[in-house]
């Protein structure tokens, strides 16, 4: 689907004549299929943290089942030494009464029997108890191995995106303080560029200094084939009312990343399946529109990097 987008972005980017309602509609739709996409990539972030809370739970269960297992075999290993010693007893009683009564003698023997087959069956019971505290305790080494190895792969992620992070920092120190912004949060990495870094006023053309930066951006993102790459546009509230080939902000934003993913192709090394164009118009500002400072935050393009959760998902499947 991604491919499609894609060729379909191109051919307008070629295409002089008016768009066609039709067009724009087939955009339109194609943006809210990887609005959906992207959505779901968040959920699929929220499913595995509540995964991961569940699991921890089952995991404090069996560790309260594994105390109490280890209290009950406490309490049986006592009455198993009681019945020792009282078994001990009858037996020194059962010595001193046989030299003087029968009857006493029998009587004891049968107590002596009685007593010996509760110690067999308090045996029986300590050793399947022993058995099942094995059990539970292997499945409370196998709980905690696969919340471990979950907690590794999502702190390998999220390292993963840090060292990314701290990759463009690099590569794009030469444009601090024109516009250009890095954060991470939730899990993904954000690269924002403002249009007076990337085009002139109403023009999806990327200048020499923007595709310098698109550039070198590139060259961080081909070192790193696992991650999504979502390029979106923004403008600011202002009405477009330039070229007429175009319908307004929204088709303009959406040239504007195209633009970007062309530069981005470019370089070899980029997988054009991890690619992804989408124009937002005027419609997710950052800042206010009501002054021109903020009408320049709002005009930009943002690179939204995740990372690919095959690994993770793989990991729960399991589970």
């Amino acid at each position: 689907m991604i491919k499609k987008f894609v060729l379909i972005a191109l051919i307008m980017g070629f295409v002089s004549s008016c768009v066609s309602p039709k067009v724009y509609k087939d955009l339109e739709d194609k943006y809210t299929a990887l609005k959906k996409e992207n959505r779901s990539l968040a959920d699929e972030n929220k499913r595995l943290q509540e995964t991961r809370t569940m699991l921890q739970n089952d995991l404090n269960a069996l560790v309260k089942n594994y105390d109490e297992a280890l209290a009950e075999n406490s309490k049986m290993k006592n009455e198993l030494a009681a019945l020792r010693s009282s078994y001990d007893n009858l037996s020194n009683s059962y010595d001193a009464l046989e030299k003087n009564s029968s009857a006493a003698i029998a009587e004891n023997a049968k107590k002596n029997r009685e007593l010996l087959a509760q110690l067999e069956a308090k045996e029986q019971a300590l050793a399947a108890e022993n058995q099942r505290l094995e059990k539970l305790k292997k499945e409370l080494e196998a709980r905690s191995n696969r919340v471990e190895e979950l907690e590794g792969l999502i702190a390998a992620k999220d390292a993963a995106m840090s060292k990314l992070k701290d990759a463009i920092s690099r590569a794009l120190t030469d444009f601090e303080g024109k516009g250009l912004t890095i954060e991470q949060r939730d899990g993904k990495v954000y690269v924002s560029m403002e249009n007076k870094l990337l085009f002139s006023s109403g023009s999806w053309a990327v200048g020499s200094e923007g595709r310098k930066a698109v550039q070198q951006l590139g060259n961080v993102l081909a070192d790193n084939p696992e991650i999504a790459i979502l390029i979106e546009g923004h403008t600011d509230n202002v009405p477009y009312s330039g070229n007429s080939t175009l319908s307004g902000n929204w088709d303009l934003s959406t040239k504007r990343a195209t633009a970007i993913v062309n530069i981005l192709q470019e370089n070899s090394r980029i997988n054009p399946e991890n690619l992804t164009a989408a124009g937002r118009g005027e419609h997710s500002p950052v800042a206010s529109n009501a002054t021109s400072t903020g009408k320049a935050k709002n005009r930009r393009i943002e690179v939204i990097l995740t990372p690919k959760l095959d690994e993770i998902a793989k990991l729960l499947n399991d589970i």
